[in-house]
C-alpha cells in the first residue's frame, strides 16, 4: 500500500520523511502562537477523529475510524495517540466531542463529516489553538483554523478546463442545476475559463427537474456551438442530461462532454460508461491506483469495503502522524509546507486559507470504467506555489 510522503522528500523508496526544518534563524524569531503551541518532546501528541459512530451516519463513520486506524499502523510513532470520539451525526455531538478531546489534551481535530458539525466545532478548537482537518465537502466552512479536506470541484473543474483548452477546446457551456453546488462549479468553470482565456455560456435548471430534454434543448438552441459542455451531475442524472443532449443534436463525436468529480464513482464499477453519450467523456479526478491498494488491504482486514471518503481519514491520519513522528508536533506551519503531501487520493496540500488544493488526473469515460489520459502532477512546481 502505498505510503503517504511529504512531496518535498519524495524518493525511490517508500520511507516517510517530514517537512525540512525552519531555518535557524527564522525559527529564532518566530514565537509560539495559539496556532502553533509549543511541544513537549517527551509528551504524547494526542489528536481527536470526530466521527459518527452511532446514528444513521455510523456505517461512513466506522469506515472512516478503520481506515485511521490503518494509518496509524502504517505511519505512526510511539509517542502518537489517536482520540476517536462519537459525534453522532450532529453538531450538538460534533461540539461535545471535540470539547472532551480538547480536555484530554488533543492538539489537532480530524474531522468531522458534516458541514453543520464543522460549523460547532470550530468556536469549540479556534480558542484553544486547535486546527480542524474536516472531512466535509462544504468549501464554506475553510478558514479560521479549518481546512476542508473533503472533495470540492474548484480544483476538478480548473484541471479538466485547462486539460480541454490544451487540446484546442476553447468555447465551453456549463450545465448546472440551481444547487450550492451548481453554483460552485459555475463559478469554478468561469474563473477556469477567464485563465485559459476561453469563453463560456452559462445555462441553469431546477434541480428538482426529472425531465431533463428542457436544459439539453437550452444548450443545443444557445448562442453558437459549443466544443465542450461541462455537467454538474453525476450516476444517473448525469447519463440522463448526456443522452437528452445527444437526443436534442449535441453529439458527443462533435461536443466533448466534462465532468467533475462526481463522475469519480466510475471507479467504483458505476454505469456511466453504459450511457453511449458521456464514453469517451473527461473528468479530473485522484488516480486511482493508491486507492485501490488500499481498499484492497482495508477488505483484507476488515472484511467488507471501505467507503469511499475512508482514504480523507487515513490521509489526514498519516499527516498528523508523520509530523509527530519528526518531532514538530502538529504544527500549523508543517501542515501548510508548500511542497505538500502524496496521499491515497493523490497530492494535496493545506493552503492557509483552509482550502485544499490538489494534483488530479484526466481520466476518459469508457464503456468499462475509465482511464488515464493525462497522469496527475508529480509535485507543485508544476502547479506553481
Amino acid at each position: 500500500m502505498a505510503a503517504l510522503l511529504v512531496a518535498v522528500g519524495l524518493s525511490a523508496c517508500s520511507t516517510v520523511t517530514a517537512p525540512p526544518p525552519v531555518a535557524q534563524g527564522a525559527r529564532q524569531t518566530t514565537q509560539p502562537t495559539a496556532a502553533t503551541p509549543v511541544v513537549d518532546p517527551s509528551q504524547n501528541v494526542k489528536v481527536a477523529l470526530l466521527v459518527p459512530l452511532s446514528g444513521p451516519s455510523a456505517a461512513i463513520g466506522q469506515s472512516m475510524l478503520d481506515a485511521a486506524q490503518l494509518a496509524l499502523f502504517d505511519m505512526a510513532g510511539d509517542r502518537f495517540e489517536l482520540l476517536p470520539r462519537d459525534t453522532k451525526g450532529t453538531p450538538a455531538g460534533a461540539a461535545d466531542a471535540a470539547r472532551q478531546a480538547l480536555a484530554e489534551g488533543a492538539r489537532l481535530i480530524l474531522g468531522p463529516l458534516f458541514a453543520a458539525e464543522v460549523a460547532a466545532v470550530k468556536p469549540v478548537a479556534q480558542p484553544a489553538g486547535v486546527d480542524v482537518l474536516a472531512f466535509t465537502t462544504d468549501w464554506n466552512q475553510a478558514g479560521n483554523g479549518a481546512f476542508v479536506m473533503g472533495f470540492v470541484p474548484g480544483d476538478q473543474v480548473e484541471r479538466v478546463t485547462g486539460f480541454a483548452k490544451s487540446r484546442g477546446i476553447s468555447r465551453f457551456v456549463v450545465l448546472a442545476p440551481r444547487t450550492p453546488y451548481g453554483d460552485a462549479v459555475v463559478g469554478a468553470m468561469q474563473g477556469a475559463t477567464q485563465k485559459f482565456g476561453a469563453t463560456v455560456q452559462v445555462e441553469r435548471y431546477d434541480a428538482a427537474a426529472t425531465d431533463l430534454s428542457g436544459p439539453a434543448r437550452q444548450v443545443a438552441q444557445g448562442a453558437g456551438q459549443p466544443q465542450a459542455v461541462l455537467l454538474a451531475e453525476g450516476g444517473s442524472r448525469a447519463q440522463a442530461l448526456a443522452a437528452a443532449l445527444a437526443a436534442n443534436g449535441v453529439s458527443p463525436q462533435q461536443v466533448k462532454l466534462l465532468g467533475t468529480g462526481l463522475w469519480d464513482d466510475a471507479q467504483q464499477g458505476s454505469s456511466l460508461g453504459q450511457e453511449p453519450a458521456l464514453v469517451g467523456g473527461w473528468y479530473a479526478a485522484p488516480t486511482p491506483q493508491a486507492r485501490a491498494a488500499f481498499e484492497a488491504k482495508f477488505e483484507q482486514t476488515y472484511g467488507r469495503k471501505p467507503q469511499r471518503i475512508a482514504t480523507l481519514a487515513y490521509d489526514a491520519t498519516s499527516v498528523a502522524a508523520v509530523l509527530a513522528r519528526a518531532g514538530r508536533g502538529v504544527d500549523r506551519s508543517a501542515m501548510t509546507n508548500p511542497s505538500g503531501f502524496e496521499g491515497l487520493d493523490g497530492l494535496f496540500r493545506l493552503r492557509a486559507n483552509g482550502a485544499v488544493e490538489r494534483g488530479l488526473a484526466v481520466l476518459e469515460v469508457a464503456p468499462t470504467g475509465a482511464r488515464i489520459i493525462d497522469p496527475a502532477p508529480s509535485n507543485f512546481d508544476v502547479l506553481g506555489q
